[in-house]
Protein backbone atom coordinates (compact mmCIF):
# COMPACT_ATOMS: atom_id res chain seq x y z
CA UNK A 1 0.00 0.00 0.00
CA UNK A 2 1.24 3.49 -0.91
CA UNK A 3 1.20 5.80 2.13
CA UNK A 4 1.39 9.58 1.66
CA UNK A 5 1.65 12.44 4.13
CA UNK A 6 -1.13 14.85 3.12
CA UNK A 7 0.77 17.82 4.54
CA UNK A 8 3.68 17.12 2.20
CA UNK A 9 1.57 16.94 -0.96
CA UNK A 10 1.05 19.81 -3.38
CA UNK A 11 -2.48 21.08 -3.95
CA UNK A 12 -2.48 19.42 -7.39
CA UNK A 13 -1.37 16.07 -5.99
CA UNK A 14 -4.07 16.17 -3.29
CA UNK A 15 -6.64 17.11 -5.92
CA UNK A 16 -5.73 14.14 -8.14
CA UNK A 17 -5.96 11.71 -5.24
CA UNK A 18 -9.32 13.09 -4.10
CA UNK A 19 -11.09 13.18 -7.47
CA UNK A 20 -9.75 9.75 -8.35
CA UNK A 21 -10.89 8.25 -5.05
CA UNK A 22 -14.16 9.94 -4.09
CA UNK A 23 -16.38 8.89 -6.96
CA UNK A 24 -18.74 8.87 -8.64
CA UNK A 25 -19.75 12.38 -7.60
CA UNK A 26 -23.17 13.87 -8.39
CA UNK A 27 -23.07 17.11 -10.36
CA UNK A 28 -25.06 20.16 -9.31
CA UNK A 29 -25.64 22.68 -12.07
CA UNK A 30 -26.14 25.86 -10.05
CA UNK A 31 -27.76 29.07 -11.26
CA UNK A 32 -27.32 32.40 -9.50
CA UNK A 33 -28.06 36.01 -10.42
CA UNK A 34 -25.85 39.09 -10.31
CA UNK A 35 -26.95 42.44 -8.89
CA UNK A 36 -27.39 43.62 -12.50
CA UNK A 37 -29.66 40.69 -13.36
CA UNK A 38 -27.25 38.46 -15.30
CA UNK A 39 -27.95 34.77 -14.75
CA UNK A 40 -24.79 32.73 -14.16
CA UNK A 41 -24.57 28.94 -14.24
CA UNK A 42 -21.85 26.47 -13.36
CA UNK A 43 -21.41 22.74 -12.61
CA UNK A 44 -20.08 21.59 -9.22
CA UNK A 45 -19.28 18.02 -8.25
CA UNK A 46 -18.45 18.81 -4.61
CA UNK A 47 -22.18 18.47 -3.87
CA UNK A 48 -24.42 16.43 -1.57
CA UNK A 49 -27.34 16.14 0.87
CA UNK A 50 -26.97 17.63 4.35
CA UNK A 51 -30.31 16.69 5.93
CA UNK A 52 -33.91 16.00 4.90
CA UNK A 53 -35.74 17.87 7.67
CA UNK A 54 -35.39 20.68 6.80
CA UNK A 55 -34.18 19.79 3.29
CA UNK A 56 -30.61 21.11 3.13
CA UNK A 57 -27.97 20.53 0.47
CA UNK A 58 -24.33 21.53 0.25
CA UNK A 59 -22.27 22.85 -2.65
CA UNK A 60 -18.56 23.54 -2.18
CA UNK A 61 -17.32 26.30 -4.49
CA UNK A 62 -13.54 26.35 -4.75
CA UNK A 63 -11.90 29.78 -4.69
CA UNK A 64 -9.55 30.99 -7.38
CA UNK A 65 -6.37 32.56 -5.98
CA UNK A 66 -8.29 33.32 -2.79
CA UNK A 67 -11.13 35.13 -4.60
CA UNK A 68 -14.77 34.01 -4.49
CA UNK A 69 -16.11 32.60 -7.73
CA UNK A 70 -19.21 34.15 -9.30
CA UNK A 71 -21.53 31.43 -8.01
CA UNK A 72 -20.51 31.86 -4.37
CA UNK A 73 -20.45 35.64 -4.52
CA UNK A 74 -23.88 35.84 -6.19
CA UNK A 75 -25.39 33.35 -3.74
CA UNK A 76 -24.07 35.32 -0.78
CA UNK A 77 -25.20 38.68 -2.15
CA UNK A 78 -28.71 37.55 -3.19
CA UNK A 79 -29.24 34.83 -0.59
CA UNK A 80 -30.62 32.47 -3.25
CA UNK A 81 -29.63 29.90 -5.86
CA UNK A 82 -31.13 27.02 -7.85
CA UNK A 83 -29.61 23.53 -8.04
CA UNK A 84 -30.28 21.28 -11.03
CA UNK A 85 -29.53 17.56 -11.22
CA UNK A 86 -27.34 16.82 -14.24
CA UNK A 87 -28.49 14.02 -16.52
CA UNK A 88 -27.75 12.49 -19.92
CA UNK A 89 -30.36 14.57 -21.75
CA UNK A 90 -28.39 17.82 -21.45
CA UNK A 91 -24.91 16.77 -20.31
CA UNK A 92 -23.12 18.51 -23.22
CA UNK A 93 -24.83 21.81 -22.45
CA UNK A 94 -24.11 21.37 -18.74
CA UNK A 95 -20.43 20.91 -19.55
CA UNK A 96 -20.39 24.11 -21.62
CA UNK A 97 -21.41 26.14 -18.57
CA UNK A 98 -17.96 25.40 -17.09
CA UNK A 99 -16.48 27.94 -19.54
CA UNK A 100 -14.49 30.74 -17.92
CA UNK A 101 -16.71 33.78 -18.51
CA UNK A 102 -16.86 37.16 -16.83
CA UNK A 103 -19.43 37.81 -14.07
CA UNK A 104 -21.75 39.74 -16.41
CA UNK A 105 -21.69 37.06 -19.11
CA UNK A 106 -24.33 34.33 -18.99
CA UNK A 107 -23.24 30.70 -19.27
CA UNK A 108 -26.88 29.81 -19.92
CA UNK A 109 -26.83 31.76 -23.19
CA UNK A 110 -23.43 30.35 -24.15
CA UNK A 111 -24.66 26.78 -23.60
CA UNK A 112 -27.95 27.30 -25.43
CA UNK A 113 -30.00 26.53 -22.32
CA UNK A 114 -33.40 28.02 -21.51
CA UNK A 115 -34.01 30.14 -18.40
CA UNK A 116 -37.33 29.57 -16.66
CA UNK A 117 -38.88 31.59 -13.80
CA UNK A 118 -38.72 30.11 -10.33
CA UNK A 119 -41.68 29.88 -7.93
CA UNK A 120 -40.17 31.10 -4.65
CA UNK A 121 -36.81 32.71 -5.48
CA UNK A 122 -35.75 35.42 -7.91
CA UNK A 123 -33.03 33.25 -9.49
CA UNK A 124 -34.26 31.56 -12.70
CA UNK A 125 -33.93 27.84 -13.22
CA UNK A 126 -33.02 25.90 -16.36
CA UNK A 127 -35.89 24.37 -18.31
CA UNK A 128 -33.83 21.51 -19.74
CA UNK A 129 -33.11 20.09 -16.27
CA UNK A 130 -35.70 17.54 -15.22
CA UNK A 131 -35.11 18.08 -11.50
CA UNK A 132 -34.41 21.47 -10.01
CA UNK A 133 -34.43 22.74 -6.45
CA UNK A 134 -34.96 26.36 -5.48
CA UNK A 135 -32.79 27.24 -2.49
CA UNK A 136 -32.36 30.04 -0.02
CA UNK A 137 -28.91 30.37 1.47
CA UNK A 138 -28.94 28.85 4.95
CA UNK A 139 -25.25 29.46 5.64
CA UNK A 140 -21.94 30.16 3.93
CA UNK A 141 -18.84 28.67 5.52
CA UNK A 142 -15.39 29.73 4.25
CA UNK A 143 -13.08 26.76 4.81
CA UNK A 144 -9.48 25.64 4.43
CA UNK A 145 -7.66 28.89 5.11
CA UNK A 146 -4.21 28.86 3.60
CA UNK A 147 -1.91 31.79 2.91
CA UNK A 148 -4.43 34.21 4.39
CA UNK A 149 -7.49 33.22 2.33
CA UNK A 150 -10.06 30.39 2.40
CA UNK A 151 -9.74 27.57 -0.13
CA UNK A 152 -13.49 27.32 -0.71
CA UNK A 153 -16.93 28.59 0.20
CA UNK A 154 -19.30 25.89 1.42
CA UNK A 155 -22.84 26.91 0.52
CA UNK A 156 -25.63 25.32 2.56
CA UNK A 157 -28.94 25.75 0.77
CA UNK A 158 -32.40 25.22 2.23
CA UNK A 159 -34.69 23.88 -0.48
CA UNK A 160 -37.95 25.83 -0.61
CA UNK A 161 -39.38 24.38 -3.82
CA UNK A 162 -38.85 21.19 -5.84
CA UNK A 163 -39.58 20.85 -9.56
CA UNK A 164 -39.66 17.27 -10.91
CA UNK A 165 -40.53 16.15 -14.43
CA UNK A 166 -43.80 14.15 -14.42
CA UNK A 167 -42.04 11.25 -16.15
CA UNK A 168 -39.67 10.91 -13.20
CA UNK A 169 -42.20 11.32 -10.37
CA UNK A 170 -43.76 8.17 -8.90
CA UNK A 171 -45.88 8.67 -5.78
CA UNK A 172 -43.25 10.76 -4.00
CA UNK A 173 -40.24 8.87 -5.34
CA UNK A 174 -37.88 9.52 -8.25
CA UNK A 175 -37.57 6.96 -11.04
CA UNK A 176 -33.78 6.92 -11.02
CA UNK A 177 -33.34 4.84 -14.17
CA UNK A 178 -35.60 7.24 -16.07
CA UNK A 179 -33.63 10.23 -14.75
CA UNK A 180 -30.36 8.87 -16.20
CA UNK A 181 -28.13 10.95 -13.90
CA UNK A 182 -24.53 11.59 -14.81
CA UNK A 183 -21.67 11.77 -12.35
CA UNK A 184 -18.15 13.14 -12.32
CA UNK A 185 -15.05 11.01 -12.29
CA UNK A 186 -11.45 12.22 -12.69
CA UNK A 187 -9.96 14.25 -15.53
CA UNK A 188 -12.47 14.68 -18.36
CA UNK A 189 -14.36 11.50 -17.46
CA UNK A 190 -18.00 11.15 -16.51
CA UNK A 191 -20.16 8.11 -15.68
CA UNK A 192 -23.72 7.01 -16.35
CA UNK A 193 -25.80 5.21 -13.75
CA UNK A 194 -24.66 1.70 -14.72
CA UNK A 195 -25.59 -1.53 -12.97
CA UNK A 196 -27.35 -1.25 -9.61
CA UNK A 197 -27.81 -3.77 -6.79
CA UNK A 198 -29.56 -3.89 -3.42
CA UNK A 199 -28.39 -4.77 0.09
CA UNK A 200 -30.74 -4.99 3.06
CA UNK A 201 -29.70 -2.79 5.98
CA UNK A 202 -28.95 -4.96 9.05
CA UNK A 203 -31.25 -4.71 12.06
Amino acid sequence: MKSLDAEQLSERDSYKLLIGSILPRPIALVTTITANGTVNAGPFSYFNIVTANPPLISVSVQRKQGEMKDTARNAVESGEFVVHISDETYVDQMNRTAANLGPEESEIELAGLTAVASSRVAVPGIAEARIRMECVLEQTIPLGEKEGAPACDLLIGRIVYFHVDEELYDNGRIKVEALKPVSRLAGSDYAKLGETFSLERPN
